[in-house]
């Protein structure tokens, strides 16, 4: 008799929604478990509130469906919200895999700027275990068509639904303040994410970021031309001057800023199988040419890629969540290198990049900061197996753009973004050296990182033997970054002992040291190169460049870094979630390590309580100004004295090349662009190369798309008037 009426309950509605609600609970576990790893290192507070918070909150949004009387509607509805919890907690999983973080609405809103990228290495990102997100579901489906389950349960009087509802929401609210008193702040600070999740759930995270994004919004359409006052004091109050010993020792030259895709500091001078993974930029790095950096660290956030070209380009950091290129890109306002340069030193400039020219809102962002030209998929053969899903390998990026930087006006500023080292980290067996043999390390990331890190490396060589036979080495300078990290901190444990570390013993500062990316100048004819030691970041290199080249009244811009080659600079480094990184002290996730040492400190001294407020006060400082400067899009409200805002209507990216040539026509004898010194001859035939692919005829498959948004590539005789 009870097992018939437990039977009766389960196929009610009420029952229904607690079958799914508990379901929904069962695959957020896993997800947790499996992918997020949010148990591991986890507080008591926080276990008991990931094992419970899914469930108010499950039961919040499935009790809507209650209201309905029409079983047409109640189970429709019930369904759908499922789905959509299943669908966000699949989202994330795919994503976390990849950026080792959660999807915030932003990241959501700006989707189609990145898709094309991130659908790249979607199947290399999915797990077998994925089958179980959706399987209850094909189960539910072939009971129904069968007739196995009849959903026509009676309705639920709405005093039950209304006292399920309010169960929820006082559920959600002990989630709440039992997140509170163990974190407080918790709602207000969303420096991290993880943190955020592991108290109140995926669900509440994405509400709460939405309730973020909404008032960011607002934050902009709200500012005032006052704010911008205290952006200006805090640049004058951190500015510092240029170090005279290095202040325009490249004034004049052309500049080559190579990206060097997910590639890590430990990389460099690294030997596997007794091989040099990285053998030429080794020899650039300890080059007597260059100035290197061996403590430089990423600092990006959600936005990877974007937040490093913005914190290069800027001296600003990228947004606490989501991108700023996808979401703000097209119409806020920078100050940037190409145009400051530009206006200052009369550069030209360009961007070089084998992916689609949307991917991460490029087309428009490299507008508004001035860019002139960027020679994005459109302008390559991409066909067969030239490219990979995130573009044009590298040999062939670098061989095929010759055509159009031998047409650009010297100086030139001039940025080549390389891919082929992207996760998954895989090669064509083409393209790997018989000669270099990986790590056996477990892990396929692992493992193929190496491979990509060392074929990179071979097109950046060929690179350079071009620019020597081209004659443009010796009036150039060459300056090299890792934008992000590329082994994720769930892979570090299988590279800890290739790193000669106990993975047993591996830590949260362990994770934070490894956010250390190659960043080097190369200044051929310079012979006061050395490796220096001082702690900075992707904030910093916008200063050092500027001051470089020459550019040293650079107290007007609103720069937040300092030159890194300045004796008065301050050394803390601020992470984007938060933490801050210092010569003697990480502090991560509140947690105060001593880096001699690579353990957490238990029982800090007054004297290290100080240093580490000290520390953290100026790296959140510095976080605030950046975010105020862009949600706000406060530069819209302030011009620097001889600096021209940009606007992006005068740039059109079809027709590149034949821009080009007008433009040396219109010069006439003053051009100054390579084809013209080499008495009106390519250069293209100094190039050598030994990529596999270079002479395959095109064909009508592609791995990428091919589209320029501007409508046009360099054959379509379409608009030519060179861009300003």
């Amino acid at each position: 008799m009870k097992q018939s009426r437990l039977s009766d309950w389960f196929k009610s509605r009420i029952g229904f929604i607690v079958i799914l609600v508990a379901l929904l609970w069962a695959k957020t576990q896993m997800a947790n478990i499996m992918d997020f790893k949010l148990y591991q290192g986890a507080s008591p507070v926080q276990w008991i509130t990931l094992l419970v918070n899914p469930i108010p909150i499950a039961l919040l949004l499935l009790s809507f469906a209650l209201y309905f009387k029409s079983p047409k509607l109640f189970y429709p509805i019930s369904l759908i919200i499922y789905i959509a919890n299943i669908a966000l907690v699949q989202l994330n999983v795919i994503y976390y895999r990849e950026f080792s973080d959660f999807m915030s609405v932003s990241v959501m809103l700006g989707y189609d700027k990145v898709n094309q990228g991130l659908g790249a290495s979607g199947f290399a990102l999915s797990n077998v275990h994925d089958i179980f997100f959706w399987l209850d579901l094909i189960v539910l489906l072939i009971l129904v068509v069968f007739r196995k389950i009849r959903l026509k349960a009676p309705a639920v009087a709405k005093f039950k639904a209304f006292s399920i509802t309010s169960f929820a929401i006082l559920g959600s609210m002990l989630v709440l303040m039992l997140s509170e008193m163990d974190r407080p702040q918790l709602i207000t600070r969303q420096f991290d994410s993880k943190m955020m999740v592991r108290y109140l759930g995926l669900d509440s995270y994405t509400f709460s970021d939405a309730i973020r994004a909404q008032k960011v919004s607002e934050m902009k359409s709200s500012a005032k031309k006052s704010d911008i006052e205290k952006v200006q004091k805090y640049i004058r109050d951190h500015n510092v001057p240029a170090n005279a010993k290095y202040a325009g020792i490249a004034k004049g030259r052309n500049v080559f800023v190579i990206h060097l895709e997910s590639t890590q500091q430990f990389s460099l001078d690294l030997k596997v199988n007794g091989q040099e993974v990285t053998p030429f930029l080794n020899s650039i790095y300890h080059s007597k040419s260059t100035i290197g950096f061996d403590n430089f660290f990423n600092q990006v956030g959600q936005g990877k890629t974007s937040d490093a070209e913005n914190m290069l380009e800027t001296s600003t950091f990228g947004l606490p969540q989501g991108s700023l290129f996808a979401t703000q890109g097209s119409d806020h306002t920078f100050q940037a290198m190409p145009s400051i340069l530009k206006q200052t030193q009369g550069y030209s400039s360009a961007v070089f990049h084998g992916n689609t020219a949307s991917f991460w809102n490029r087309n428009n962002v490299y507008k508004n900061m001035g860019y002139q030209y960027f020679f994005d998929a459109s302008y390559y053969d991409t066909s067969g197996d030239k490219a990979t899903g995130y573009g044009l390998k590298d040999k062939l990026l670098f061989y095929d753009s010759i055509p159009y930087l031998e047409r650009l006006q010297q100086p030139f500023y001039a940025k080549y973004i390389t891919v082929t080292n992207h996760f998954p980290y895989s090669l064509d067996s083409e393209d790997k050296d018989p000669n270099f043999q990986t790590t056996d390390s477990g892990s396929k990331v692992v493992d193929g990182y190496f491979e990509t890190n060392h074929y990179m490396d071979q097109s950046i060589h060929e690179f350079f033997d071009y620019l020597k036979s081209s004659g443009l080495y010796d009036n150039s300078i060459i300056v090299m970054y890792g934008d992000h990290y590329g082994i994720s901190n769930s892979e570090n444990k299988a590279l800890a002992p290739i790193l000669g570390k106990d993975p047993d013993k591996w830590n949260a500062n362990d994770n934070a040291q490894l956010q250390r990316v190659p960043f080097m100048i190369h200044i051929p004819g310079y012979k006061g190169g050395f490796i220096n030691h001082t702690y900075g970041g992707e904030i910093d290199v916008m200063p050092t460049l500027l001051h470089l080249l020459g550019v040293t009244d650079t107290k007007k811009y609103v720069e937040l870094g300092q030159d890194l080659l300045s004796d008065k600079r301050q050394q803390v480094v601020a992470m984007r979630d938060g933490d801050v990184i210092t010569p003697q002290y990480s502090y991560i996730n509140s947690v105060m390590y001593d880096n001699k040492t690579d353990q957490p400190i238990e029982n800090p001294t007054e004297a290290q309580l100080a240093q580490a407020k000290k520390a953290t006060d100026a790296a959140h400082e510095q976080l605030r100004v950046s975010d105020a400067i862009n949600q706000k899009d406060l530069l819209r409200f302030y011009t620097p004295k001889g600096f021209k805002p940009v606007d992006s209507k005068e740039y059109n990216y079809s027709n590149g090349l034949e821009k080009l040539k007008n433009l040396e026509k219109q010069r006439k004898s003053s051009s100054r662009d390579l084809f013209t010194i080499h008495g009106n001859k390519s250069t293209q035939p100094l190039y050598k190369t030994d990529a596999p692919e270079k002479d395959q005829p095109r064909s009508n498959t592609s791995r990428i798309q091919q589209i320029n948004p501007d409508q046009g590539d360099a054959t379509d005789g379409g608009n030519d008037k060179p861009n300003p």
